[in-house]
């Protein structure tokens, strides 16, 4: 078994190698809590998860950390703006966000820190980089990272000192040495929270909190680190710098993170995703239309490093392919039932190989239509099957939802998951499931009495309004086109 990753700080696909073997160390940046979480949370998150799932499932003990920020600008302006207390605000944000994320069927991580708990880590991280010369304080309360003392400044990002000076500048009030230099701690404002610190009272800049928490919870070096590909700079960059000077003599990047993952972004029809031209959606407003697992089958049939587009079109027709799939499985689950499952099938394994390589998870969903396609041909064959054809249904099933578990998809018994999609699109179409069902009463009445013209006129209203009804030994159900 090798697993290929493609590492932003060599930008080349490289054999994931722990550096204690068997074991993995995983950081991956969170949210800052000031709002709800949107679609570019659903589509990072969702990434990092896969990939905790796979590398689990390939034998490795991941030890998975993922932060909140719970500390920042933003959180004090919206909790200023509110009259709330900006912990308690970003503590109410936290609650949300892990809702959402368990609507997407995410694994929570082992270790979620929070900035406002490790506060003397942070202090005491910055007192060290001011002891070894690569921070300082200027005597205004607040502490800055020298960047020029780093010489791989830049290295992750595939910038350089000179074309970062043209865009940096210093903001009214800072006491910078350097254009270039970032804050490690803040000197305390008016109505902003607070800590004690060698330099005054204050709190922590942006980048030093996941250096501080990353160190505490994962020790250094760490294998892997991964998020969105916004934080490449100045996040990311900054990280490393504060983590290397502060632990290492070499000063290499890979003192800190051996390997770096990131992923791409959210489009909304064909333009970034922001507030401002108005065409942003959170989790929730997704999730209050479309089923959530088929939000997530969505998010996986775009490679993670690419950007991707969504559009209402796009995630329904995600949601029809789900719920076939769920057909499928269930009909190969009956038709398999209490006969001992055959070999595993190769989609399987060509499944797992998809995802050593650099986790493609698109290739994996084409593996996975192919084999569906096999199993339906011999579900819906007419006639009896022989016991090895059963066997090879079971074996089927068995190696879906074995797939399924790794993509965190496939995991709700059949008919619980095609209801909760159906009523959804019932739900975005109009429709009256309470109605459907009255009608399918009274067609049932109508063919018990062979009136056949009126349950044909009923079958056909509710077909024209994208109603369609399938009879079964266990009665009629229903599903939305």
């Amino acid at each position: 078994m090798s697993i290929q990753v493609h590492d932003t700080l060599t930008a080349q696909k490289r054999e994931l190698v722990p550096l204690e073997p068997g074991k993995l160390r995983l950081y991956v940046c969170g949210p800052t809590v000031y709002d709800y979480s949107h679609l570019g949370h659903a589509r990072c998150y969702v990434v990092w998860d896969v990939v905790v799932r796979h590398l689990r499932a390939r034998g490795l003990e991941v030890r998975f950390v993922r932060n909140f920020t719970d500390v920042d600008d933003k959180i004090i302006q919206r909790a200023n703006e509110r009259g709330e207390d900006p912990i308690a605000l970003a503590a109410r944000f936290a609650d949300a966000f892990h809702e959402d994320m368990d609507a997407l069927g995410n694994l929570r991580p082992d270790v979620e820190p929070r900035v406002s708990g490790h506060i003397p880590e942070i202090v005491a991280l910055i007192a060290r980089l001011v002891e070894r010369g690569f921070a300082y304080a200027p005597g205004n309360g607040d502490v800055y990272y020298a960047v020029r003392k780093f010489p791989e400044y830049g290295r992750l990002s595939k910038r350089n000192l000179d074309d970062l000076i043209a865009g940096a500048r210093v903001e009214p009030g800072e006491a910078k040495r350097d254009p270039l230099d970032f804050a490690l701690w803040k000197a305390a404002k008016p109505g902003e929270p607070a800590w004690d610190s060698p330099w005054g009272k204050g709190r922590p800049g942006w980048h030093i909190e996941c250096s501080a928490m990353t160190q505490k919870h994962l020790g250094a070096p760490i294998d892997l680190h991964a998020g969105g590909k916004d934080l490449v700079f100045p996040h990311h960059t900054n990280e490393i710098a504060q983590s290397v000077a502060a632990t290492s003599d070499g000063l290499h990047a890979e003192d800190f993170a051996r390997y770096w993952m990131h992923n791409g972004f959210v489009q909304i029809d064909d333009e970034k995703m922001s507030k401002s031209l108005g065409n942003f959606f959170t989790i929730r407003d997704v999730l209050a239309r479309f089923d959530g697992e088929a939000l997530r089958f969505f998010l996986l049939g775009t490679h993670y490093r690419r950007d991707f587009n969504f559009s209402d079109q796009v995630l329904a027709e995600a949601e029809r392919r789900l719920a076939a799939l769920y057909e499928t499985v269930e009909k190969a689950e009956r038709l398999g039932a209490g006969v001992e499952p055959g070999a595993e099938p190769a989609f399987v394994e060509r499944a797992r190989a998809a995802l050593d390589d650099d986790f493609n998870t698109p290739q994996v969903l084409g593996i996975v239509a192919e084999a569906f396609t096999e199993a339906n041909a011999l579900a819906d064959r007419k006639g009896k099957r022989s016991p090895e054809e059963k066997a090879r249904l079971a074996a089927f099933a068995r190696g879906a939802r074995a797939v399924g578990a790794v993509l965190g998809i496939l995991g709700r018994p059949a008919a619980q998951a095609l209801s909760a999609i159906r009523d959804r699109a019932a739900a975005r179409r109009g429709i009256d499931g309470a109605e459907v069902e009255r009608l399918i009463a009274e067609r049932a009445a109508a063919r018990a009495a062979k009136d056949f013209a009126r349950s044909d006129a009923v079958r056909d209203g509710l077909l024209a309004r994208g109603v369609v009804l399938m009879d079964g030994p266990q009665g009629t159900t229903w599903k939305v086109e």
